[in-house]
């Protein structure tokens, strides 16, 4: 496959990623796919079939974008794929408590017009994984907090409520970080993007940070506007994408190209 782009960091392939992926014959870290969700009439806006059963050739590890709707109307295509759990504790038969790792990104404002249903100003993200959950990588993110009576300390701490089952005694660092929770707030690239459903790097970033290490590969097939391959290469991770549409793909080139430090 000869690339429509590439850098040291960045390839850019031109194609439906059902032809271009498997002659690719990667091996990665993560994909990060933003599917189009088949939800509108726009001519890019059609599901490809078949998609996530090609992810996981790539990679035991994936994010994906999409609404509920997409995902429940399109559940039979992720089978083989698991929805990724961290165990939290143990309920009163000593069986794990778990719960689903499910970043919703919260943004200022929507872009659906009906007036019969809530204002949807939001999106969901969902991890997935194949094989054991411990070869997976999950190092979730930490963001800073700003408390005036946070000081640095260690102490013996003993934490939990009864819903998730109780922590023993640890030792606890308060240095004035969180673990980064799983409602992203960031704006909408409305106004600024190439792609009408283009992601914003602050989104992708912690995404990428969490389920690839530093120096690993990520995967795209639905490349648009070429943000994953951009916060992916700011991250210091390697980047491969693959776009349907000439036009985007273009346009992606020209904004990984005008990155690349000469």
């Amino acid at each position: 496959m000869e690339p429509y782009y590439a850098d040291d960091q960045v390839t850019l392939y031109l194609g439906d990623m059902r032809e271009v992926l498997p002659a690719l014959d990667l091996k990665a870290d993560l994909v990060v796919a933003d599917p189009p969700y088949a939800e509108t009439s726009l001519a890019w806006d059609r599901w490809p079939d078949g998609w996530p059963t090609l992810a996981a050739t790539v990679a035991s590890s994936m994010w994906c974008f999409g609404s509920m709707r997409m995902f429940l109307d399109r559940r039979d295509q992720f089978d083989g794929w698991k929805l990724s759990q961290d165990i939290v504790g143990h309920d009163e038969d000593g069986q794990p408590v778990v719960g689903d790792v499910n970043v919703v990104w919260e943004k200022q404002n929507g872009s659906a017009f009906q007036n019969d249903r809530f204002k949807r100003v939001h999106e969901h993200a969902l991890h997935w994984y194949q094989g054991a959950w411990r070869d997976q990588r999950h190092q979730t993110p930490r963001e800073r907090v700003y408390d005036p009576s946070d000081k640095y300390e260690r102490r013996n701490v003993t934490s939990g409520i009864d819903h998730t089952g109780k922590i023993g005694p640890h030792n606890h660092v308060r240095d004035g970080k969180r673990l980064l929770r799983s409602v992203l707030k960031v704006r909408n690239m409305h106004g600024r993007n190439i792609h009408p459903d283009e992601k914003p790097l602050g989104l992708l970033d912690p995404m990428i940070k969490y389920a690839c290490p530093e120096g690993g590969l990520v995967v795209d097939p639905f490349a648009g506007s070429g943000s994953t391959l951009d916060a992916a290469r700011q991250a210091g991770r390697r980047a491969v994408g693959i776009e349907a549409h000439e036009p985007y793909a273009e346009a992606a080139a020209l904004r990984l190209s005008a990155l690349v430090l000469t």
